[in-house]
């Protein structure tokens, strides 16, 4: 049987999203296949980078893209999660399918103020939720 399939949406895809898609993919691989996108592509976060390195996940060669894309070229996917805190939920797409759709809502870690060690404590922070919230939907499918 084939794995199903995830995109996780935020606003840049520079942040939770990829944390969603990086965790599901490094512990489901044949259960689940993620991509991720944004609506706005960006840069990927260092801290974001930073923080995974930690946990042993590397995308630091991983670039964003957006969701018009993959929509352009016909993607189909069993999930689509959209990953923006409640405040910008607004703004995250709305992604048309016969699919299941979730709304996992994180802190945007570029909003972050503060020390580069206090936006790296918080963005951790988020970072853990995120596998944590992963985990609980590897155990539910919710």
């Amino acid at each position: 049987m084939a794995p199903q399939t995830v995109l996780f949406i935020c606003i840049h895809n520079s942040a939770r999203s990829q944390m969603a898609e990086a965790y599901l993919n490094a512990m489901a691989a044949g259960r689940y296949t993620a991509q991720s996108a944004g609506i706005e592509p960006g840069s990927i976060n260092p801290l974001v980078i930073q923080a995974l390195l930690e946990d042993g996940i590397d995308i630091r060669k991983k670039e964003t893209q957006s969701v018009a894309s993959l929509i352009a070229a016909g993607k189909r996917f069993d999930y689509v999660v959209t990953v923006c805190d409640d405040a910008a939920a607004e703004r995250c797409p709305f992604v048309p399918c016969t699919c299941t759709s979730l709304h996992w809502p994180f802190p945007d870690p570029s909003s972050f103020e503060g020390t580069q060690e206090q936006r790296l404590s918080r963005t951790q922070d988020v970072r853990d939720a995120i596998k944590a919230r992963v985990e609980a939907f590897l155990a539910t499918g919710r």
